[in-house]
């Protein structure tokens, strides 16, 4: 069938339209972020010049309601914002399913607009409680630049699969590869986060930039059981995509496994996530080294979607750009 030209000029539409709305989401973080130190400051020369309201107090004075700060309302701006940047996103996807008719996996480009979908989506599923929310400015910074990647270098116009991918398992395997994918990207960057906030613990925080940063952010214990209960999500998913990726591979090319580039990178990945899951139940090596592991597996991902796919040629290389 033909592409529809307008269904797919709406789709990029939404697409920019994200990357914008993301965008001001971080601004307004980064905004609550310094709006946060100043008031500090300001509250901490208040106590020191021994100041406070000298205005007259009794019985018969009205209290006017104090207002929420600006760091609390540009936090809940962002929050509220975030529902629109996701919801542009979503909405890309379908419209390019639409436009093409088929699943809307068939390029690089595709398949990091999907991930990137799943990261928001879970980062809203684990995310959405107030002591988590000051998160999202680090999971936004690298969701910001891979779609920025996705829609500049990595962009192809809307266009038939090659005949390669014209099977039922496109939209199973590489479906459930892209959501775990995007389910390991939140886990990184809370094994990140932790291992930060481990130097910066709490009662010893400077009064810096990077101090108000860690003061903000959950303590490590609750960064490292996030960056667990997320990678426990993402591990089944990604491990099901490899299976089904061997199937697809045995019905395609007549064997289950041959070791190629991307089988082999893929494999890797999956080994050290599953080390990093068994490092977690090891004592001496829950904390600082299997947030490593867990960090080694997230780069072992962005490993395979980039320099695999582009770089190293294999019997993947229609999934590069196209």
């Amino acid at each position: 069938m033909p592409i529809d030209e307008t269904i797919a000029q709406y789709s990029d539409l939404s697409f920019k339209s994200a990357i914008v709305v993301y965008a001001l989401v971080l601004v307004l973080l980064i905004m609550q972020y310094a709006a946060a130190r100043t008031q500090k400051v300001v509250a901490r020369e208040l106590v020191t010049a021994g100041g406070g309201s000298d205005r007259p107090t009794g019985p018969g004075r009205v209290e006017t309601p104090q207002a929420k700060p600006f760091a609390e309302r540009a936090g809940n701006m962002a929050f509220s914002v975030l529902f629109v940047a996701i919801a542009l996103h979503v909405t890309s996807i379908v419209l390019r399913g639409f436009a093409t008719h088929r699943f809307p996996l068939g390029n690089m480009y595709e398949f990091v607009t999907m991930a990137t979908a799943a990261a928001a989506v879970v980062g809203m599923v684990f995310l959405r409680e107030q002591r988590y929310r000051s998160m999202w400015v680090f999971l936004l910074v690298p969701i910001l630049i891979l779609l920025f990647l996705a829609g500049t270098v990595l962009y192809a116009d809307a266009a038939p699969v090659v005949p390669a991918l014209r099977s039922f398992w496109l939209p199973i395997h590489v479906t459930i590869v892209s959501i775990g994918s995007g389910v390991f990207l939140v886990s990184g960057i809370a094994s990140l986060l932790f291992l930060y906030r481990l130097r910066q613990p709490e009662g010893a925080e400077s009064d810096n930039m990077l101090g108000t940063i860690a003061r903000r952010l959950p303590d490590a214990r609750t960064l490292d059981r996030l960056a667990y209960k997320t990678t426990i999500i993402g591990f089944p998913l990604f491990g099901a995509g490899v299976i089904l990726g061997a199937i697809w591979a045995e019905a395609a090319w007549g064997r289950f496994w041959g070791w190629d580039p991307k089988e082999t990178c893929s494999f890797i990945a999956w080994v050290l996530y599953a080390a990093y899951l068994h490092a977690r139940a090891t004592s001496g090596w829950r904390d600082t080294k299997a947030a490593y592991i867990n960090i080694a597996g997230f780069v072992a991902m962005l490993f395979n979607l980039f320099i695999i796919n582009i770089v190293i040629s294999g019997l993947h290389s229609y999934a590069g750009l196209n």
